[in-house]
C-alpha cells in the first residue's frame, strides 16, 4: 500500500503468466475532508483480491477514516472483474456499483454467474446526466465520474468509469491511459517471487545456466521485456517460437521456474522498442485499447468521454496498471488520446512491435470487430529492430 497524499491510497497486486507480470492497481479514496479524519468513510475503485495481506493493510484506513462506504467496478475486463464480487462480499455493507455492460465470452452469462453479488448496482454513465438527480450519488459533491463505452465488435463491450476526486485533485482510469519507465515497480523488487521474475527474463541462456546477478541493471532488462511482451505478444525486438525445439531444452530441475523455458529470442534491440514504447513515461494509451477506441464509431465515442474528462480540474491520474501516479493535467490527458482527434492509428511505438496486432486485426480479428475509418494500427518507421 502506498500513501499518494490527500486522501489517495493505491495498493498493487501482480497478475500474469510466465512471469509476464504487471501490477494491477486498486484506489482507495477518503471521504468527507481532504484528510479524511471526519470519519466519512471509504470508497474503492477498481477492487483487487481481498487477501489476508490486503485486508490487513486496509484496516488501519477503516480504523481512522471510517468503513468502506462504497465499491465500485469500473471495466468489463475480466482481469477486474473477476475480484470484484468477492471483495464487494467481505463488506456486505458497502454500496457496490458496476458498469453496465458487463458481458461473459464465449457465452455472454447473466451477472450473478460472473461472480458479482445481488447487491450490484448498475453505475450510471455520468454524474452530470439528467436522470441522475442532484444528491442522488452518495459521492454526489465529493467525486464525479464519467463512463466510456465502445462496442469494437459483436457481442463485446469495452467500459472505463473515470472518477474526479474534487478536494485531491485527482482522475482516477482503469485501463484507459498508461505511463511506464524503465525503473520496476516496488511490488515485484520488493517481493522476492517477483523480482525473480524479472531476472527470469533477464536471461540470454534458457533453462541452460542460472539466473543472472541480481543488480539494478538486470532488474531493468528483465522489466522492459515483460513490458514489451505484455503489450505486443510478439514484440519486433525478439524472434518468438512457440514449437517444440524450445520445449526440447526444459530441465525439470531447473529451480527458478517454468522448467526454464525460453521461447523468445531477444536480439538486442529491445533497448531501443521500450525506448519508443515509454517515451521516458509520457503517457499515452496502450496499443491493444487504441484498437479497441478506434472500433465501431471510429473514435467518436473516445472523443466525447475525454472532452467531458477533461472539463475537471485534475492535476494527476491514477491508473489501474503500470506507474502511478502519473503528473498530467487535462492538456496531457487529452494529447495521450491524439488519434481519436487526427482520426488514425498512429502510435509513438516502433512500428515492428504493432505488426503482430496490425496483422490480427487484418486477419482473424477482422471477423469480430467493426471496421474502422481510423485504419489499422501503424508505428514509427525505421527503428530497425
Amino acid at each position: 500500500m502506498r500513501d499518494l497524499g490527500k486522501g489517495v491510497y493505491v495498493f498493487d497486486q501482480i497478475i500474469g503468466i510466465y512471469y509476464v507480470q504487471l501490477p494491477i492497481r486498486m484506489t482507495v479514496l477518503t471521504l468527507g475532508s481532504e484528510d479524511g479524519g471526519d470519519g466519512k468513510g471509504l470508497f474503492v475503485y477498481a477492487p483487487i483480491a481481498p487477501t489476508e495481506e490486503c485486508l490487513k493493510l486496509l484496516q488501519p484506513l477503516i480504523d481512522k477514516h471510517g468503513p468502506v462506504k462504497h465499491i465500485v467496478l469500473p471495466s468489463v475486463a475480466v482481469e477486474h472483474k473477476v475480484n470484484a464480487g468477492p471483495f464487494a462480499r467481505r463488506f456486505p455493507a458497502a454500496e457496490f456499483y458496476a458498469v453496465d455492460r458487463q458481458y461473459s465470452f464465449p457465452v455472454d452469462l447473466p451477472p450473478g454467474f460472473l461472480g458479482l453479488p445481488s447487491w450490484t448496482k448498475k453505475l450510471p454513465p455520468s454524474s452530470d446526466v439528467m436522470e441522475v438527480r442532484p444528491g442522488s450519488l452518495p459521492w454526489d459533491g465529493q467525486l464525479s465520474h464519467e463512463v466510456i463505452t465502445v462496442l469494437p465488435g459483436v457481442k463485446s463491450a469495452y467500459q472505463d468509469a473515470a472518477f474526479y476526486h474534487k478536494s485531491s485533485k485527482t482522475l482516477l482510469v482503469c485501463d484507459a491511459v498508461f505511463g511506464v519507465t524503465d525503473t520496476p515497480p516496488e511490488i515485484m523488487v520488493e517481493v522476492p517471487e517477483y523480482r525473480r521474475a524479472l531476472l527470469f527474463h533477464a536471461r540470454d541462456n534458457g533453462a541452460s545456466g542460472q539466473l543472472p546477478e541480481d543488480t539494478a541493471d538486470n532488474r531493468r532488462k528483465g522489466w522492459k521485456r515483460i513490458v514489451l511482451l505484455f503489450n505486443f505478444f510478439f514484440p519486433g525486438a525478439a524472434d518468438v517460437d512457440l514449437g517444440l525445439e524450445p520445449l526440447k531444452k526444459l530441465r525439470l530441475d531447473y529451480p527458478w521456474g517454468w522448467g526454464g523455458w525460453q521461447p523468445v529470442e531477444w536480439r538486442g534491440t529491445e533497448d531501443r522498442a521500450f525506448s519508443a514504447f515509454s517515451a521516458g513515461g509520457r503517457p499515452t494509451v496502450l496499443p491493444i485499447i487504441e484498437i479497441i477506441l478506434s472500433r465501431g464509431d471510429s473514435g467518436a465515442e473516445a472523443r466525447r468521454w475525454v472532452d467531458r474528462v477533461t472539463r475537471w480540474d485534475f492535476e494527476r491520474v491514477v491508473p489501474a496498471h503500470l506507474d502511478a501516479e502519473l503528473k498530467i493535467g487535462r492538456e496531457g490527458f487529452r494529447e495521450a488520446f491524439e488519434f481519436a482527434y487526427e482520426g488514425r492509428n498512429k502510435v509513438r511505438f516502433c512500428d515492428e512491435d504493432a505488426r503482430f496486432l496490425r496483422e490480427a486485426e487484418e486477419g482473424f480479428l477482422n471477423f469480430a470487430v467493426y471496421k474502422s475509418e481510423l485504419g489499422v494500427l501503424r508505428g514509427e518507421e525505421g527503428c530497425s529492430l
